[in-house]
């Protein structure tokens, strides 16, 4: 019948929410854009969802299902036959990754604007799937204690997670290019912890201004809430001033996430200047570069949390500045890859980088990995390991 209501309406909203989500941002997209994209009225949409948190949640948990499901297979029984099955879930969660890129970026940068009970519910959708995971790396490498098999376990996820981070598309062989990446991983050697190459940890550093104790406080909000989420009272009350004292030091939240931005972008900046200006060659230029990128993150904390997730939030000209700073900082990482192996093509060496650099990104966001020690060694041996293993072609 023409105009008859879709069966499946809920499941077009959730599509168009997705697509708008992952493409403008949570806070950029409101309910009447998702009833627009999906063809009805706001108050059609609200027959099926509460809010817009209601349709992220119901567009991840959903997703997780089904991505759960595809996998659960390849992941069952790893431990008890890991040589066999290894190479086939980890090219399964490579090609799952690829087929639901939108997914995974939406993950990736928007899941944190979900209800906390939903993101409950997310972990332990996924929770089933991680042990059985960790389970089969423990089998494959006895030798590893528990803190490393599980480093080693969320750094292959975090391989596959990059792929929300760009857009680079290699072509029929990207699934197997991210495959062989984690496998890299699964087998690097981790270094021996020696906490005194962490001496930047204990340093201690002389009492903060007035504006850097608030742009410190301002970064670590934008980071656990997200820039929308706070308030300048909010960014006030954390260094024990009125919020409109805030305005003596910051024209405004914009101009905060500005000056947290251009830090960061100055910070990489210097590391990679340094290390081309100190290099032999473009492989000894590459390891440099990685080990300054390990060594400023860490040092970086929020910083890099915020560069990486925020910019859309600036206005148009500052962001457009630093989007291409970083697009800069990542061709370098391109070029020098591309030197010491050749056979790559752009998007190939694209999609390596990104892989490296998403690991050191998100391993230090991780709680149960903040504080190890010989964190920045084993960062940049598993760096090192994606970026050996994208250079040899297979």
């Amino acid at each position: 019948m023409t105009g008859a209501r879709p069966r499946n309406r809920k499941e077009l909203l959730a599509a168009a929410a997705a697509g708008l989500f992952a493409r403008d941002g949570f806070h950029n997209v409101g309910v009447g854009d998702v009833a627009a994209a999906g063809g009805v009225t706001a108050s059609a949409l609200y027959r099926h969802f509460q809010n817009k948190q209601d349709v992220l949640g119901h567009v991840l948990l959903t997703g997780v299902d089904e991505l759960a499901d595809r996998l659960r297979a390849a992941v069952s029984g790893l431990a008890d036959d890991p040589g066999r099955r290894l190479d086939p879930l980890l090219l399964a969660a490579a090609e799952v990754s690829v087929e639901r890129r939108e997914l995974t970026a939406l993950w990736r940068w928007q899941g944190r604007h979900m209800r906390e009970a939903d993101q409950k519910d997310l972990r332990t959708r996924v929770g089933s799937l991680l042990t059985d995971w960790l389970a089969g790396l423990r089998a494959l490498r006895p030798g590893l204690d528990p803190g490393q098999t599980q480093l080693l376990c969320f750094a292959t996820l975090s391989v596959f997670g990059s792929v929300g981070d760009h857009r680079a598309t290699p072509g029929a062989g990207f699934a197997e290019l991210l495959a062989r990446l984690a496998r890299a991983v699964v087998g690097v050697d981790l270094p021996t912890a020696r906490p005194s190459s962490d001496q930047w940890r204990t340093r201690v550093a002389p009492p903060p201004s007035r504006r850097e104790e608030l742009l410190t406080a301002a970064t670590r909000l934008f980071r656990e809430h997200g820039f929308h989420a706070v308030s300048v009272d909010d960014i006030g009350a954390a260094t024990g001033i009125a919020g409109p004292s805030v305005y003596r030091h910051f024209a405004g939240k914009s101009e905060l996430l500005l000056a947290a931005s251009r830090r960061m972008a100055d910070r990489l900046t210097l590391g990679l200047e340094d290390a081309l200006a100190t290099a032999t060659d473009p492989a000894d230029a590459l390891g440099r570069l990685a080990r300054s990128y390990v060594d400023t993150v860490l040092r970086s904390d929020d910083l890099i949390a915020v560069y990486t997730t925020e910019l859309a939030n600036l206005p148009e000209r500052d962001g457009r500045e630093l989007r291409a700073m970083q697009r800069g900082y990542v061709a370098e990482w391109v070029r020098l890859l591309r030197s010491v192996s050749p056979g790559l093509d752009e998007a190939e060496a694209r999609v390596v980088v990104h892989a490296a650099l998403t690991i050191v990104n998100d391993i230090p966001r991780t709680a149960r990995f903040a504080d190890r020690p010989g964190l920045a060694a084993e960062l940049t041996a598993l760096t090192g390991a994606v970026l050996d293993a994208g250079a040899t072609q297979p």
